[in-house]
């Protein structure tokens, strides 16, 4: 085998060297282009334009996650069923991808209104070319603006305020988004960790009954958590916990 190799190798050499020779033929170097549409930025059919609109839109799209995320209910929403887990005792069940889809669902029944809002006025008028891209894009962020005003506490659109050293916002038009969007998640989180507490205390008593009745019977070598687990999933079987906890949520954004 070796030898067979050996005698391959002048071969291959020799096929190297030719397929460089050629490359480098009397031509020079390939030029390279790249266009854009018909690459005639005034040729008057509008290629050009749309090149650019389908980049902006491109660039919007790999945003729209984080827009998600941060300018809706999502937040609030996985963070809740996040510490419902955590309170059930089970880390891993529901896994990370049904809560994730759960709140994505939720967020869209949630925001659908907002959503709504944002098509009639901004999208729908822009495609029928009645209004330009940027009245477009001041009237689809006024739902999402109201939105996030009608969930931030006034005291923390008031901390982010004076942290910019911004004017005092004489309206609450006047307030930018670049105060409006922090004051807001922080604001969510606020909430999110007040409903986790409340979600906490009844199952945080049933661990307390469990430990309780294990240290009174000199069981104090079992792990109350994993004999707690069984009541804990009948309980919230029992109260419908899945449908209270989806009621809250979407009730409390009001």
């Amino acid at each position: 085998m070796t030898r067979r190799i050996r005698r391959l190798r002048p071969i291959l050499l020799l096929g190297l060297a030719a397929l460089l020779v050629a490359g480098c033929s009397s031509t020079g170097s390939s030029d390279i282009a790249v266009k854009i549409g018909d690459g005639q930025a005034s040729s008057g059919n509008g290629q050009f334009a749309v090149s650019l609109e389908l980049l902006v839109a491109v660039t919007v799209l790999s945003l729209v996650p984080a827009i998600l995320m941060l300018a809706t209910s999502f937040t609030r929403i996985v963070v809740v069923l996040s510490l419902l887990r955590s309170a059930i005792g089970i880390p891993n069940l529901p896994p990370n991808q049904v809560l994730t889809g759960l709140a994505l669902f939720l967020t869209l029944f949630v925001m659908g209104p907002v959503f709504a809002e944002a098509n009639s006025e901004a999208l729908q008028p822009y495609l029928n070319n009645t209004i330009t891209q940027d009245e477009a894009i001041d009237k689809g962020i006024q739902p999402f603006r109201e939105f996030m005003l009608r969930q931030t506490r006034a005291e923390d659109l008031q901390v982010f305020i004076d942290m910019s050293k911004e004017p005092r916002p004489a309206t609450a038009d006047d307030v930018s988004l670049e105060v409006l969007l922090p004051a807001f998640v922080v604001s969510e989180l606020k909430t999110a960790f007040t409903m986790g507490f409340l979600l906490y205390i009844p199952f945080l008593i049933i661990d307390l009954v469990v430990a309780s009745a294990l240290m009174s019977m000199g069981m104090v070598m079992v792990s109350p958590t994993q004999i707690a687990l069984p009541f804990k999933l009948l309980l919230f079987v029992l109260v419908d916990g899945w449908v209270l906890v989806v009621q809250s949520l979407a009730h409390s954004f009001g």
